[in-house]
């Protein structure tokens, strides 16, 4: 984000409608040099290598899957074995992988039948000059018991072998050690397992030092303190091999920080926990650590990912981690290795196999669970395919085992932005606004600023939301055990009528689900409604810090401050404890990427004299900032875009952010009319000028620009945005970040 003029820079805001009036219009807009854009070199991931096994595939054994849940036109019972993706890999060490699939079917009561085993896999990789992109299934290694070791009753506990099955365990994660057995990390316990070369198990299973699991087989009456299908998804191996560093896929029941993770450490030589622990932090609270991995240097892979599917999957990410560097919280520092949202793929690897598989691969299946780096430097992944329940490629046909090769240091020639795209509420055209969702696609949309409404709770913690009356864009008028919390409410001066966010606890809001607040224009995103949680200004924050823009740059925040006057007014002042999360996220100096904006004025003047961050006063289309107001005081937003109002804007700002009304007026027949001389007037006092909010959809376009006489339907917003461009607009809002940036010569994103 380039750096203001003068001591700030960026800005976003509302659609408004109306005029401003008595501007001084010009003849003509400008000349105004166009921009040019700058190539650069930038390092990312870039598919190599693909592999395939048929969804449906079946290894020799008994029946199985009787009590399977039916999904995507499967239903049990399999004349077999069912491999249902692999959730732990290894390099073989003669060639290809041994592979581990989990328990089966999901639970313990419908994996009975289904034989845990570790898989011989040989993928013969589809590549950029061909090959067949098949999983060779090798042979197999039967978990089993035959010594009766395990202390507590399997399934086959009659039986000479023992044959450990999805009713025993949860096996999830797995290493091999120098004398080839393997350790493995499991979930009903959660335990470590030891077996040998050959699947036999040679030792009692270690029991978690974190408490058990509601599946452990001895919990009794005892509290469970790990969640189900919570425990060691992840398992890491020291270079030397002695120690193991098992991590909690969920956090633990009860812990106030709903995002930790917990890194243990384990000695193989010892056979027990040593008294080392970490903190890893997820990206958001519902987030899941699936894998972890060690490189020879020490550093740690670790796959971190949200339970969503397909299109709707928004975080299935690879970070670094050093288990010698710690934030000030305690928690391990990440740094984002591989999005495997955004994987660059020229060859065209995988053809036209569904979805996410043009030339940006996506690896967007809900269960991500394994990483393998290699000697060559390059990470092969696996899904597991919760055969048959997952269907990311092609919905309504079960996904395929399907492995893939990627260099996760490729470079690339990308073109910057030659002017800041600002992400309004997210790529908002595409996803429910205001979701980490929305904000992750606009990232991968090429934006460089993504922008969080910010209002608060009553336990005064800062969310991400347009305006703190949510039944527009939350399920909660849907929620019979919030009727009672239906309010009328002066805000603004205005007579609202609805759900506050301020009358709901974090954890209550918590429970509700983002709609999309445009469902009949914006039908396509009504798809995704009810998936995703209300976003904390922490992990919008946590999301843009841990990710970089297309040019490899870090990315801009720009937090708008809601209704600031009414929030003083019943006890709830934001402008604290957005600064407090802001210093917590490590945001809070000069050269952070971040710009704060309010439409009122009072609350910027203070935030000039407490922080040296950027500051953006919003300009609307009419009426006046509600501070104001409150104080009497008669200047409007006309005021304020004079030549005087705008010096003394520049006195406590950096930027203004104009309604597009205050930079070109809208003629009678909605087209295009003179323009104002604002910007120009706003450039003399050296603001950085910012344009809201451009969006594609008829409705919203000058009628110049319409495409056809349907209201929803994408018209010319490129040509729109070059008109405001050719005024010397420095940059600007869109919610649609990728035609944004297509329209500013920008980037644009492949899909």
């Amino acid at each position: 984000m380039p750096r203001p003029s003068t001591r700030r820079a960026l800005t976003a805001a509302a659609v408004a409608a109306g005029l401003v009036a008595g501007l001084v219009t010009t003849t003509a807009p400008p000349a105004a040099a166009a921009p040019e854009a700058d190539t650069v070199t930038v390092t990312g991931p870039r598919l190599t290598g693909r592999a395939t096994l048929p969804s449906d595939h079946l290894e020799p054994g008994p029946v199985s899957g009787r009590d399977v849940t039916p999904a995507n036109g499967v239903s049990g019972p399999f004349d077999g074995q069912p491999i249902p993706g692999f959730s732990g890999a290894v390099v073989g060490r003669g060639g290809g992988f041994w592979a581990l699939p989990d328990n089966g079917f999901g639970t313990k009561t419908n994996s009975e039948d289904f034989l845990l085993r570790i898989y011989q896999v040989n993928p013969r990789w589809e590549e950029a000059d061909g090959g067949r992109g098949a999983i060779q299934v090798i042979r197999h290694l039967q978990l089993r018991d035959p010594r009766n070791i395990v202390d507590f009753d399997i399934v086959n506990e009659g039986t000479r072998e023992r044959h450990l099955t999805g009713g025993d365990f949860d096996v999830e994660s797995i290493q091999q050690m120098a004398d080839g057995s393997f350790w493995i990390g499991e979930e009903f316990g959660p335990f470590l397992l030891h077996v040998d070369r050959n699947g036999v198990v040679l030792s009692d299973p270690v029991s978690s030092p974190y408490g058990r699991s509601p599946q452990h087989p001895g919990l009794g009456s005892e509290a469970p303190r790990v969640r189900a299908s919570g425990g060691f998804e992840a398992m890491a191996k020291s270079p030397d091999g002695r120690y193991l560093y098992p991590v909690m896929e969920n956090s633990l029941v009860g812990d106030p920080d709903p995002r930790r993770r917990v890194v243990a450490e384990f000695d193989t030589r010892t056979g027990a926990y040593t008294d080392r622990t970490w903190d890893y932090r997820v990206d958001a609270d519902a987030n899941l650590v699936a894998d972890a991995q060690m490189l020879a240097d020490g550093t740690m892979l670790v796959l971190e990912r949200d339970n969503l599917d397909g299109a709707a999957a928004w975080n299935k990410r690879i970070y670094e981690v050093d288990l010698a560097e710690a934030q000030a919280s305690g928690a391990l520092a990440k740094t984002l290795h591989t999005d495997l949202l955004a994987i660059d793929n020229p060859d065209l690897i995988g053809g036209d196999a569904g979805w996410g598989t043009g030339e940006t691969y996506s690896f967007g299946f809900q269960s991500v669970e394994t990483i393998v780096p290699l000697p060559d430097g390059q990470i092969m992944l696996v899904n597991d395919n919760n055969y048959p329940g997952n269907s990311a490629r092609v919905p309504g046909t079960p996904d395929d085992t399907e492995m893939i090769r990627i260099d996760p240091a490729a470079t690339s020639e990308q073109v910057a932005n030659p002017v800041p795209v600002i992400a309004h509420r997210g790529a908002s055209g595409y996803r429910p606004e205001h979701t980490l969702a929305a904000y992750e696609l606009a990232l991968r949309q090429c934006a460089d600023v993504i922008e969080p409404d910010v209002v608060l709770t009553s336990d005064g913690v800062p969310v991400a939301r347009h305006e703190n009356e949510i039944s527009g864009t939350t399920d909660v008028a849907q929620r019979a055990e919030f009727a009672s919390r239906r309010a009328t409410k002066t805000i603004d001066g205005a007579a609202i009528t609805g759900w506050f966010t301020e009358d709901f606890t974090l954890a209550e809001l918590r429970t509700l689900r983002a709609v999309e607040r445009l469902p009949e224009l914006r039908t396509g995103n009504t798809q995704f409604d009810g998936l995703y949680q209300v976003p904390t200004l922490a992990e919008v924050l946590d999301l843009a810090r841990h990710s970089r823009t297309c040019t490899g740059q870090p990315v801009g925040v720009a937090p708008e401050i809601k209704h600031p006057t009414y929030f003083d007014s019943i006890g709830l002042s934001i402008e604290e404890p957005l600064l407090e999360a802001l210093a917590d996220a490590g945001l809070d100096d000069a050269d952070a990427p971040v710009v704060i904006q309010s439409f009122e004025t009072g609350n910027l003047r203070e935030l000039a004299r407490r922080t040296p961050l950027q500051l953006s006063q919003l300009i609307n289309c009419s009426g006046a900032p509600y501070d104001l107001v409150a104080a009497g005081d008669e200047r409007t937003y006309a005021d304020l875009v004079t030549r005087d109002g705008l010096r003394q804007i520049s006195t406590y700002a950096d930027q203004v952010g104009f309604c597009k009304d205050v930079m070109i007026r809208r003629d009678a027949d909605g087209t295009l009319g003179q323009p104002t001389s604002v910007v120009a007037d706003a450039h003399r006092y050296r603001l950085t000028v910012v344009g809201w909010t451009f969006r594609a959809e008829n409705v919203f376009l000058p009628s110049e620009f319409d495409s056809s006489a349907d209201p929803a339907a994408l018209g010319d917003m490129e040509g729109e945005i070059q008109a405001f461009l050719a005024l010397g607009m420095d940059q600007l809002f869109s919610d649609q970040p990728d035609l944004a940036v297509a329209a500013v010569g920008g980037q644009q994103p492949q899909g």
